[in-house]
């Protein structure tokens, strides 16, 4: 998800310590035309939009040992986050529809007003009932913005839900992150709903240490981590269903 380390994105501070060992690049996460992905598009119940990084999706970097098209570092598709709540989603809403969008590129350039939104254009026309907001570990730490950040976040969702009818759930960071009380913030002046994950950053057992050689792939979160990811969304999301 983020760049390698990089002292000008990074923060030194002790709090920020599990979101300096990701070393996982934030480019080429995914090319511009695959950022936008559908489950049972044409679908006729509920509609649901993911909206991530890597840990919701990341394609095939052999540089880096992971051969996957899922979120990192799950160790198979049905085990990320994203489709273990799809499982539990479907349980109550079998037709449910599915919008995963990667916005790893805004994370970085989420300061830039002069950001192309429109590679999002597909996950816009999907008319999504519910966005789930969960990223924030790509915009560099050091210098975070916060108010660009929250009128960037703005910016994001009016183009991807241009009606103004979707339900948002926000996360924290998994790592925690300089952003994370931006997150906050724009939860209460918005009324909506904040899951806050960045306990799960710090415990090594939520994440695929030893499973990969790549530290970074290493330090997101593996097959528990993303379990917990899922239940502390679900609690929130349920009520839609």
């Amino acid at each position: 998800m983020c760049s390698k380390i990089n002292r000008s994105e990074h923060t030194d501070t002790a709090e920020y310590a599990q979101l300096n060992k990701n070393t996982v690049k934030s480019q080429d996460q995914l090319k511009d035309s695959q950022s936008v992905r559908f489950e049972n598009v044409d679908g006729k119940g509920i509609r649901i939009m993911f909206i991530g990084n890597s840990i919701t999706l990341h394609g095939v970097k052999p540089d880096i040992g992971w051969y996957n098209e899922w979120g990192m570092a799950a160790s198979a598709k049905e085990k990320d986050y994203v489709h273990r709540l799809m499982s539990e989603v479907k349980k109550t809403a079998p037709d449910a529809a599915f919008c995963i969008c990667q916005v790893a590129g805004w994370e970085r350039q989420y300061n830039d007003e002069a950001f192309a939104y429109n590679i999002y254009e597909n996950a816009q026309q999907f008319g999504a009932d519910v966005i789930i907001m969960r990223f924030i570990e790509n915009c560099p730490g050091v210098g975070f913005d916060a108010g660009a950040f929250k009128r960037s976040l703005r910016k994001l969702f009016d183009y991807l839900d241009p009606n103004g009818k979707a339900k948002i759930i926000l996360t924290t960071g998994f790592w925690k992150h300089p952003g994370d009380a931006a997150i906050v913030e724009y939860g209460k002046e918005n009324g909506l709903p904040v899951i806050k994950l960045g306990d799960l950053g710090e415990d090594n057992a939520m994440k695929a240490i030893g499973l990969f050689e790549h530290g970074g792939v290493a330090n997101h979160p593996g097959d528990l981590g993303m379990e917990k990811i899922a239940q502390r969304i679900f609690s929130e999301l349920k009520q839609y269903l």
